[in-house]
């Protein structure tokens, strides 16, 4: 029997989803912060016991986490210094110049990751060709390794110019500075990021060396805790493009496991539609700290090369911090069980994105939070049950979440009312102001997902409404109902063992890798000698990183080039059929652009010579393909004497603001095929799915959860 684990450290929680051959058992515990190791050892430790077996029985673990991400989001990283070519020093302080918001005239840019004082700079430039116009300036180097050295920094980015074509200026300096300072962590632009557009390529060196030393070190201790633990495995880590890599792999290349975690939930949706066969699928992931949207066309999540960090302003493009690697594409917003809601200086409701997470947690955990959180506003709503929360190993404090919100919310409110002229409130606050300050929290972060979810589409040219969505996360199902009506999706799936959904979606991904290059090339002057050779480097990349996992069976590439006509500004993902080229490969990569062109924008351009600008390689092991059902509709005949709700309770419904007697069921206890109409909770260990009053549940084959909309309910 295979036994292995996936193990997901989130904001809040830290999730094991651990497979005995055919069976799944999980453990959900809060996340460590200062040894996030110590979390997963417990849960490993809680998931292995429920399944009778010792830790050393465990084949493999595959990880993922959002580490790296929270360090760069919260500016917590290494003391890092950046070296560039002359005159480039302020790149990643002017950005691309564009606006995100064109009319906002008091716009405030993010912040570089590295400040100006930390950038140093080197003569020596390489053309766009490759070709070196100014040698190295070997004695001004001497003099950035000396201030570097003297400084104290703990890692450093180089990014030089046109290295993604011609690297020798970078190793070179690599090679200095390591002569020096052998222990210094280095990290170069064309090993991190080869690809042109030196902005995001300067950010991408400059995240993975601010990173570095804390991934590297967590990833050690990670190691040394599961072997005294009695783990001794294979550990992969799971990378932003949803393939698995090797623990040594990912502490050099840190900011590929920036995307890790949520890459692992779309992987999982996408399983579930493989399954069900479903062409137009929405991936919604809310768990304590974020929330992650993800648009899945075909049962594939739609993939890119470049992502942004932190959008800070409306979830708009080009608010946040730009990194160029190959990603699974979704949009990812401060909006999870744990996120804060206040009131601000307009005495508007204002949720997130900062996060109480797991120290001290909600209000509710009684751990020592006093601000109110989504959590809070849950519980207040009756949407949870304070005694089984997280499987019965947490007990919630309603008295604790009634206070918080109260103080930080009806009477901040009523306070800047009075302050603004109007009547303040009384010294005693009615339990229903309460619930209408819980209900406006829960409003206001179920707005912020769907509008995120709206803008991603319109960015995509999606229409929602003719979407599934799949919930997953240990908030997720409870506000997916919410989200559907307020976006206009007539059905949404829960999958079993939602509440660890990503770590699941771990022991679903393929071993694999991406290389990605950059080498302009006009298709009326293709050099087919030179792409071969850049092809042929590409996968010796690829195959060496699969490679060291251990992976010794089959694996299948594919190739792309992005391409573009002369004298445009963006490229578009075209596939290659072949891997090697020859003259008369090249009329057939221009009929493949003009083919893809067409579909995106509906007309060609006559008269222009298309361009490739980068090529991408990727290697990949095969995975099953899940067992196709169809969805069960169901028929309400009445509840089998096993389908008894468990209890009732109030639960208040946001569209209708007032309360329901709501019927609550086990998850376990339901039979396939029988509808049950809402108001309703479905509980199970992790998470607790909410069916609202215009919606019924139907349990599916699988073990899935179909929650639709009522025939006649618009």
């Amino acid at each position: 029997m295979t036994i292995r684990a996936g193990v997901d450290i989130g904001g809040t929680f830290t999730d094991v989803a651990l497979e005995c051959g055919t069976t799944l058992y999980s453990a959900k515990v809060l996340t460590d912060y200062a040894q996030p190791e110590r979390a997963i050892v417990e849960a490993m430790r809680r998931a292995t016991a429920q399944a009778g077996i010792a830790m050393s029985e465990v084949q493999a673990i595959v990880h993922g986490t959002t580490l790296a991400t929270n360090a760069l989001i919260e500016r917590r990283g290494a003391y890092t210094a950046f070296v560039t070519s002359d005159g480039f020093r302020d790149v990643i302080e002017m950005r691309t110049e564009s606006r995100f918001e064109q009319y906002d005239l008091g716009i405030t840019l993010p912040k570089p990751l590295v400040p100006r004082q930390d950038r140093l700079t080197l003569r020596g430039r390489m053309s766009a060709s490759g070709s070196e116009l100014v040698a190295l300036d070997e004695k001004q180097l001497d003099d950035v390794i000396e201030h570097i050295r003297n400084a104290g920094y703990e890692s450093v980015a180089v990014g030089l110019m046109h290295s993604y074509i011609n690297p020798a200026h970078e190793r070179r300096v690599r090679e200095r500075l390591l002569e020096v300072m052998p222990s210094l962590a280095v990290s170069l632009s064309c090993e991190v990021s080869p690809q042109i557009r030196e902005y995001e390529r300067f950010n991408t060196v400059c995240a993975n060396a601010f990173v570095l030393p804390l991934m590297s070190s967590y990833l050690n201790r990670l190691a040394g805790s599961l072997r005294e633990a009695g783990v001794d495995c294979p550990i992969y880590m799971i990378h932003s493009g949803g393939g698995l890599m090797s623990l040594r792999s990912a502490a050099a290349l840190p900011v590929r496991l920036l995307e890790s975690g949520p890459a692992g939930g779309a992987i999982y949706a996408s399983h579930v539609a493989a399954r069900f066969g479903l062409g137009r699928v929405l991936s919604f992931d809310m768990g304590g700290t974020t929330a992650k949207i993800c648009l899945i066309e075909q049962q594939r999540p739609k993939t890119a090369r470049t992502f942004e960090v932190a959008r800070t302003y409306r979830f708009k493009k080009g608010s946040g911090m730009p990194i160029s690697i190959p990603v699974i594409e979704m949009v990812e917003i401060g909006a999870g069980g744990g996120s804060i809601a206040h009131v601000d200086e307009l005495r508007q409701v204002r949720v997130g994105p900062e996060s109480a997470g797991s120290e001290p947690g909600p209000a509710c955990y009684g751990r020592g939070g006093e601000r109110p959180t989504v959590t809070d506003a849950d519980l207040l709503l009756g949407k949870l049950d304070p005694a089984r929360f997280a499987g019965g190993t947490m007990r919630l404090f309603a008295d604790a979440a009634r206070a918080a919100v109260d103080e930080h919310i009806v009477r901040r409110s009523h306070h800047l009312t009075a302050s603004a002229g109007g009547e303040e409130v009384g010294s005693h606050t009615s339990e229903h102001r309460i619930v209408d300050a819980a209900f406006a929290v829960a409003e206001v972060v179920d707005e912020n997902m769907a509008n995120a979810a709206r803008v991603h589409a319109v960015e995509n040219g999606c229409e929602l409404d003719m979407y599934t969505m799949i919930a997953y996360g240990g908030a997720a199902p409870l506000h997916a109902g919410r989200i559907c009506e307020k976006l206009g999706i007539r059905q949404f799936l829960v999958p079993p063992g939602a509440g660890v959904g990503s770590a699941i979606g771990f022991l679903r991904a393929p071993f694999g890798y991406e290389s990605l290059r950059s080498n302009v090339m006009r298709l009326g002057r293709f050099d087919a000698d030179a792409v071969n050779v850049l092809i042929e480097d590409m996968a010796a990349e690829v195959t060496a990183f699969v490679r060291e996992t251990g992976y010794e069976g089959p694996t299948h590439r594919t190739l792309r080039a992005y391409m573009r006509y002369a004298g445009q500004g963006w490229e578009i993902p075209v596939d290659v059929s072949v891997e090697r080229f020859c003259g008369g490969d090249i009329p057939a990569l221009r009929e493949s652009f003009e083919k893809a062109y067409l579909t995106l924008f509906g007309h060609a351009v006559a008269g222009l010579d298309a361009e490739v600008v980068s090529w991408a390689l990727q290697l990949r092991t095969d995975v099953a393909e899940p067992e196709r059902m169809s969805i069960a509709k169901g028929n309400p005949s009445g509840l089998s004497p096993d389908s008894q709700p468990v209890e009732r309770r109030l639960v208040f419904d946001a569209q209708s603001g007032r309360f329901y007697d709501c019927a609550i069921y086990d998850r376990e206890s339901l039979q396939v095929g029988e509808r049950l109409a809402g108001p309703a909770i479905i509980a199970e260990r992790e998470t607790s799915t909410l069916v609202p009053p215009r919606f019924s549940v139907i349990l599916q084959h699988d073990g899935c959860l179909l929650i639709d909309r009522n025939e006649g309910v618009a």
